[in-house]
């Protein structure tokens, strides 16, 4: 139930702003921690809200991605392996009813500023599509930060047009951002979906940038700073506007990464060869990171910021981004009627109040050959591809996943296996698999196969 300041709020309908980085480390902070590299306006967003140390993702973009459009698990329609490649036509079932249509149903002006990863092949995937009254930014996820395009195709649009101009992809975001703030209408409330594909590789930061940080002597970090540093100024330049059109007094902000940092060069992209670079990323004492269901590719740098409605507090509650969905519909005051059985829950007393969370159990993803679970304390990593194995942790007292306890524990781990299984028995075929053996299928009958490395797909712990 929300509290009585917020359920009047939820009246006037507040403005949402939901931040998302890409492939931002869990360390690449200051509120976690980071010396080298300053972000002192995500700081202070941090400092006067919620800064969450259990806010849990998909281990991948895409499946991030359709888990807060949906509130669902990306299991349950095909979206749970790696991402939607350049060359594929598939995209996020159509059937299942987005963010963006249920809060444009309750009033809303809804806009996607930034990267969309849920489909490019097809219109009927797009934002414009899907909900969305305003769209500017990339349809796929690795673009060229100066060209905007990949492999010499541009990928950047406006309104489902292509557009043709020259800057800095952050910079470029957070402009337009900035302007729609600027020229909105605030009787109307405002639901904007501000997703950077900074720092996400090629690295590329102007010079001005990379300059403000010659104490960093490896080239890579280096350029990855400038990146970050560029991010936290348009997410400056974002809450400037809000201020200026005096919005910022109702206007509830998230932000958090859609997963951790990349620590292996095969989860880097495919615009450049990364295995011979040191992988500019930090995820603190998280293991693993971007692709693996561990918890440094899965547990996120994330906080939320309302004046007078957040208070400023540390949460350490479970949160996961299905929440995101009716956690923002109830503030809203919109109805998820037509949405299919949602995994989320309202999490909004953990946000705001620090209370304890309704949520107990994470599913880090299920695919064929791999699964993640989390309940309570305890958490099973099960790789089902030959030579299979589990590995039990509990996170209480070992959060940075250490001492495997299995073998200690073999009901625990049957109990798991139990729960992993019966989830799977409703889960749809991942789509990026499906799509790979059409590939493979022209193949064979001589047609050439598409360039891209699958065996990260199975290879990822």
């Amino acid at each position: 139930m929300l509290i009585g300041s917020v359920a009047q709020a939820a009246d006037n309908k507040p403005n949402i702003v939901h931040i998302v980085a890409d492939d931002l480390g869990w360390k690449d902070v200051g509120f976690n921690g980071c010396t080298d590299i300053k972000t002192p306006n995500i700081d202070a967003l941090a400092a006067g809200g919620a800064k969450f140390t259990q806010f849990y993702v998909q281990p991948m973009c895409t499946p991030t991605r359709a888990a807060l459009m949906t509130g669902r698990y990306p299991f349950r329609y095909g979206l749970q392996t790696m991402v939607i490649p350049s060359v594929s036509g598939y995209g996020l079932d159509t059937n299942e009813w987005l963010m963006p249509q249920c809060l444009k149903e309750a009033g809303y002006k809804t806009a996607i500023i930034g990267k969309w990863h849920l489909g490019h092949g097809d219109k009927k995937y797009w934002p414009k599509q899907r909900g969305f009254d305003y769209q500017y930014g990339a349809m796929i996820g690795e673009l060229d930060y100066f060209t905007h395009d990949e492999h010499g195709v541009l990928d950047w649009f406006r309104d489902n047009e292509p557009v043709k101009e020259e800057g800095y992809t952050t910079t470029l975001i957070g402009k337009d951002a900035a302007k729609l703030i600027e020229g909105h209408d605030i009787a109307t409330p405002l639901y904007l979906y501000l997703t950077f594909n900074a720092p996400h590789t090629p690295y590329q930061a102007p010079k001005e940038y990379e300059d403000r940080y010659p104490n960093i002597k490896d080239p890579t970090r280096r350029t990855y700073a400038g990146m970050v540093a560029c991010l936290d100024d348009e997410i400056g330049r974002v809450v400037a506007a809000l201020d200026k059109k005096k919005m910022r007094e109702n206007t509830l902000i998230v932000f958090h990464s859609d997963n951790g940092g990349t620590r292996s060069a095969k989860m880097a992209g495919v615009m450049a060869d990364m295995s011979k670079v040191k992988l500019p990323c930090d995820n603190g004492p998280y293991k693993e990171g971007k692709g693996t269901v561990y918890e440094g590719g899965t547990r996120v740098c994330a906080l939320a910021n309302w004046p007078g409605k957040i208070k400023a507090q540390t949460v350490d509650g479970l949160i996961h981004a299905v929440d995101l969905y009716p956690t923002f519909a109830s503030l809203a005051g919109a109805s998820t009627a037509k949405c299919k059985p949602l995994d989320g829950v309202n999490i909004w007393d953990t946000i705001a109040q620090g209370k304890s969370s309704p949520r107990s159990e994470i599913v880090y993803n299920i695919e064929p050959f791999r699964a993640g679970l989390r309940q309570g304390d305890w958490k099973l990593v099960w790789r089902a591809s030959l030579p299979s194995s589990v590995e039990l942790y509990n996170l209480a007292q070992d959060p940075y996943e250490q001492k495997d306890l299995a073998a200690a524990n073999p009901e625990k781990v049957a109990v798991f296996q139990q729960r992993l299984n019966a989830l799977s028995k409703d889960a749809a075929k991942p789509l990026f698999l499906v799509d790979q053996f059409k590939v493979v299928k022209r193949n064979l009958q001589g047609e050439p196969i598409l360039p891209i490395d699958e065996e990260a797909a199975v290879e990822a712990p």
